[in-house]
Parts: structure tokens; sequence; C-alpha cells
């Protein structure tokens, strides 16, 4: 069983006991999230796709770890002006284990 979830602006595949990385939520470790934003929900051969969202499903995790990714280094330069830049960027993250799937 999977499902499609829609969080931090962007789409994620999960299935219950996945371990997923998402933009940076609200909870603190150990909360229980719910995901009413459920795109579609597929079960063996039956598969329910919403028009946009499905109004009856829902997914629930649990919140395992607060994070920051790696960091990305920018490199900036600009040719025969002696310019050099570099920048570095690390995201935020919620990490979370998918419990359970409603549909």
């Amino acid at each position: 069983m999977y499902a499609v979830i829609k969080t931090g602006g962007k789409q994620y595949k999960v299935s219950p006991g996945d371990m997923v990385k998402v933009e940076t939520l609200e909870a603190k470790l150990g909360d229980t999230v719910e995901f009413k934003d459920v795109f579609m929900v597929a079960d063996g051969d039956n598969m329910s796709v919403g028009k946009p969202m499905l109004a009856s499903a829902m997914v629930t995790a649990e919140v395992m770890e607060q994070g920051r990714g790696e960091k990305l280094l920018i490199f900036k330069h600009r040719r025969r002006k002696n310019f050099r830049k570099t920048i570095g960027h690390r995201q935020n993250y919620t990490a979370l284990r998918i419990k359970e799937i409603k549909a």
C-alpha cells in the first residue's frame, strides 16, 4: 500500500514504515503529524485518485528528527575582475516515519 502526499510544496510517494525527509514542519520529536493533502492511494489492484485531492484519505506520521542537510557550496566569480565569492547553504528538514495510511 502506498500514497502520494503533498507537503512543503512537494509531492512524496510514501508507504507505511518509510522514512521520509520533508521540508521543515513545526512539530517536536515524537509528535504525530497528519497529512490530509493526499493525491492518490493504491492498495494492490485498487487505486483511488483524487481530483485533485482525496477527501477521505489521510496519512499519519511520527516526527523522528529535526535536522539540517549537508552544506551546498555556491561559487560565484566574474571573469577578468578578480571577483570570487563562496557561499554555503544548509537546508532544514524534518525526518518522518510513516505510520498509517487511511483511505
